[in-house]
């Protein structure tokens, strides 16, 4: 962690141990900010590289944490000035047919998506089980896509005041700005958030429950045996499925169904390990990549889960770079 260009003392250890102690808080607040896990490490990091080499400024006025959210804050918005929101295919205009041609599809940048993040990289250690719950709940894929609608400022301002829990003068310190600013600010970031569906709530339980255990079992058994019947059968009346980067997607049982019989059938004989992303129940899949039972990566599926039903399968298929942020094997055990 410590820039080459410092000479690093004894007594410096200590305080790099310090500061490694915030960083996953710091991811989580710049993952949400940025909506990407590859520029979340990187703000991270230039946060801890610019607070070692001013830590000699540091007056400890504040708490060190106080003072490395200022900095990720300053980090995170300039990496967000000019620059166009992540995105959801759901933000390209309306769902699609399943008959779609599939060499028509259209296809964007990596920079385009959102992107899911492992929980080991966010996720606070030891913390109590209301602490974790909200962790979850605000890393939900639904919750940071609609964080992207947000100017940069009000964005900071909600996840420190709803999110973290911090006060409003806190707030205002952080943003050399005043309480009246921060709680305007946070009323129209709210009203943004309400008009897509999603608020800052009392969470459910971080644990998932037997049902949803089961319901994942279910799931898994059904698309490795690809029995479109009983997978169709666990999705939500309107659930939706999208494949980053193709802006593609599609909603509605019927709608799912025909596309797996159809396009989606080159999913047939896939192998899937269940991973966490997100706060959310996830599986790298592996496709059947021709005999002798060889498989190759194909899609990292975070599934969104919601009254014993499937509601949203989010399919990214860059794995080239996901499998690796996950730390799964190019192939399955």
């Amino acid at each position: 962690m410590a820039d080459p260009a410092v000479n690093v003392k004894p007594a410096d250890h200590e305080l790099e141990r310090e500061l490694e102690q915030h960083r996953r808080q710091l991811t989580g607040y710049c993952y949400r900010m940025l909506g990407s896990a590859f520029e979340a490490e990187d703000a991270v990091q230039e946060t801890m590289l610019r607070a070692w080499r001013s830590i000699d400024r540091f007056e400890g006025r504040a708490a060190l944490s106080s003072w490395l959210y200022r900095i990720a804050t300053n980090v995170c918005l300039t990496m967000l000035d000019g620059r166009k929101r992540r995105a959801q295919p759901m933000d390209f205009g309306p769902a699609g047919s399943p008959a779609v041609d599939a060499a028509t599809l259209v296809t964007h940048p990596e920079a385009t998506w959102l992107e899911p993040i492992p929980d080991g990289l966010v996720l606070p250690v030891d913390s109590d089980p209301a602490e974790l719950a909200m962790a979850r709940e605000t890393l939900r894929l639904a919750f940071v896509a609609a964080l992207q609608h947000l100017p940069a400022r009000q964005r900071a301002v909600l996840i420190l005041r709803e999110v973290l829990r911090w006060q409003a003068s806190e707030v205002a310190e952080l943003l050399d700005t005043s309480v009246a600013s921060v709680n305007s600010a946070l009323q129209r970031a709210r009203a943004t958030l309400a008009d897509r569906d999603v608020t800052v709530s009392d969470p459910a339980p971080a644990a998932m429950d037997a049902d949803d255990q089961a319901l994942l079992a279910r799931y898994c058994d059904a698309f490795e045996e690809f029995d479109i019947d009983a997978l169709v059968a666990l999705l939500h009346e309107e659930a939706t499925l999208s494949m980053p980067p193709f802006e593609f997607w599609l909603q509605g049982r019927d709608a799912l169904r025909d596309w797996y019989l159809g396009t989606g059938s080159h999913c047939r004989g896939s192998r899937l390990v269940p991973i966490v992303a997100n706060g959310a129940p996830a599986f790298a899949q592996y496709r059947s990549s021709g005999p002798g039972g060889a498989f190759e990566p194909w899609a990292l599926q975070v599934l969104d889960i919601s009254d014993g039903r499937i509601v949203g399968i989010d399919t990214f298929l860059d794995t080239a770079r996901m499998f690796p942020l996950f730390g799964v094997p190019a192939t399955p055990a």
